[in-house]
């Protein structure tokens, strides 16, 4: 039986309100994931039926709409802060028509994960052109343990912390090096230089273990580092 639900957060992020506005309604390959609104290149609002408010900087509402009373919505308020911050409150509200608890608690744990990109892509790469690379690990990623193997193979132990430096190979990259960001038993997120690493344990949820990396180097080949990631993942549970 469907059962309606509501996430909000309240984070404080860095950049200023036009920043983190095109963040969230142009960027969203840079932190999340690509958005299929089309924003034209002078930021005017697309011709969409789902965009229930559009006021740059400050306010963004989709809202969906599906038969027997399903929706999802999101809305975005910005409000700034002093030294180059700004607030965004986040509330995303809709039906899950099964397995509510544990699609709410997912739902709720990918939020902070997402928010948390968010301030990362801020910080360091906004408004750099992205290329986004998304792969799903074979059905072996799917068991309770699976997370385990993937912090072993990424170089993260028990006293890896937030701040530290892991590096390992993946073939057809080679040696990467990258500043651990977000780490908890269901996301693991990695920055280096030109990249923002992020993996899902979606094993927790129903589902596999992801990758998902937003890549901002000028000369990134989005096929080959497809290609060369799904690799990797797949060794790791081979």
């Amino acid at each position: 039986m469907s059962k309606k639900f509501e996430i909000r957060r309240e984070v404080v992020v860095p950049g200023t309100p036009e920043q983190i506005w095109a963040a969230i309604s142009a960027e969203t390959a840079g932190w999340m994931f690509p958005s299929p609104l089309e924003v034209p290149a002078d930021g005017s609002k697309p011709d969409s039926p789902v965009i229930a408010s559009w006021e740059p900087p400050t306010q963004l509402d989709i809202q969906m709409a599906g038969p027997d009373g399903w929706f999802n919505n999101l809305e975005y308020l910005i409000e700034a802060r002093d030294n180059s911050t700004a607030v965004v409150r986040y509330v995303h509200a809709g039906v899950f028509a099964e397995d509510w608890d544990n699609q709410y608690d997912g739902a709720s744990k990918h939020t902070d994960f997402y928010l948390h990109s968010l301030g990362q892509y801020l910080q360091y790469f906004a408004g750099r052109p992205t290329t986004y690379v998304s792969v799903e690990g074979p059905e072996a990623s799917g068991t309770p343990e699976a997370m385990t193997a993937l912090r072993s193979a990424l170089g993260i132990d028990a006293t890896t912390a937030i701040g530290d430096t892991v590096t390992f190979d993946v073939p057809g990259i080679g040696s990467v090096s990258a500043v651990v960001d977000y780490l908890n038993d269901w996301f693991i997120g990695l920055r280096t230089d030109d990249a923002l690493l992020r993996f899902y344990g979606r094993n927790a949820f129903g589902g596999n273990v992801d990758a998902a990396h937003h890549l901002f180097a000028d000369d990134a080949d989005g096929e080959a580092a497809n290609d060369a990631w799904k690799m990797w993942l797949d060794s790791v549970y081979a």
